[in-house]
């Protein structure tokens, strides 16, 4: 049999095949209904809003250098709205849509866990790319904002925000696994993403930081994620605002990997847990849990 025909025995469709082609079916929808959900594109317009006012207040220079610290607070957003998407609105899909039985229905759909998973890369990926797209295009346009130089800069930011992407979507995906309810999820995530935000050098120099914050800082992906997108989008002499004078790109390399690879071996056991887990009994409990306590309605 060969690999062109990807048939098993009897012309059935290899389960590998049939889950990425059922896996992007369902993502190239979720798509669809992204684009025409008006509440959900109405929260990623505000964070582009929110990036754009941060940066149109601020007038001064970066620290020891020439470059305007609005090109540092764009490229910190830029980075911070991926390290959003990935750790953010992926636990709060996953968890939703466990309380409304969707992990349970992926027992009897093709592809199963895999094809989900796909379907939810798919989606992560539009949304990341386009938002990065709109962020940088309008900043630009309104703000004299920071683009690519070169084909260089390009390819640095297009590997950045792929491993940055890698580094929080399957950590996502495990901590969306083991969260109770939508409500706990969002509580638990929002202030450590926020403090994040503050102290990986996406808003003020990393250098402004005291050396423990710095040190705390250095361990998470969002600040190698943003120094990456820095050196994207910032002229080389910004480079000596950085914690070690350089860009250390080899480094943003190796701890965006190091991140993929621990939420992949975390996310996929859990994920095919709270599959298993999940029965008819123990959905229809947690609605009554639910409307006991006002979640939703009786």
């Amino acid at each position: 049999m060969t690999n062109g025909t990807a048939r098993a025995a009897g012309g059935v469709p290899r389960p590998r095949r049939t889950a990425w082609r059922a896996g992007l079916l369902r993502g190239a929808i979720e798509v669809r209904h992204l684009l025409n959900n008006p509440k959900e594109m109405t929260g990623h317009l505000t964070n582009v809003g929110v990036a754009l006012l941060v940066a149109a207040y601020i007038s001064d220079d970066v620290p020891g250098t020439r470059t305007p610290m609005a090109h540092l607070v764009i490229a910190g957003f830029a980075a911070y709205l991926l390290f959003q998407i990935g750790l953010l609105n992926v636990p709060q899909m996953l968890v939703t849509e466990r309380e409304e039985g969707v992990l349970l229905r992926l027992r009897a759909t093709p592809g199963g866990i895999p094809a989900y998973l796909v379907a939810k890369c798919l989606l992560v990926v539009v949304t990341a790319v386009g938002t990065l797209v709109l962020l940088l295009g309008a900043a630009a346009l309104l703000a004299d904002g920071p683009l690519p130089r070169g084909t260089d800069d390009w390819l640095t930011l297009l590997w950045v925000t792929t491993l940055g992407l890698l580094a929080v979507v399957p950590l996502g995906a495990a901590l969306g696994a083991v969260l109770p309810n939508p409500r706990e999820a969002l509580a638990l995530i929002v202030l450590p993403t926020m403090g994040l935000l503050l102290i990986s050098g996406a808003v003020f120099p990393l250098t402004s930081l005291p050396v423990p914050v710095q040190q705390v800082a250095a361990v998470f992906p969002l600040k190698w994620t943003a120094q990456g997108v820095r050196s994207a989008l910032l002229p080389d002499a910004a480079r000596t605002a950085e914690a070690a004078g350089s860009w250390e790109l080899p480094m943003v390399a190796l701890v965006l990997t190091a991140w993929a690879v621990l939420g992949f071996l975390l996310a996929v056991p859990l994920l095919r847990r709270a599959a298993r887990r999940e029965s008819g009994s123990r959905l229809a409990d947690r609605h009554r849990k639910a409307a006991r306590n006002g979640a939703v309605p009786a």
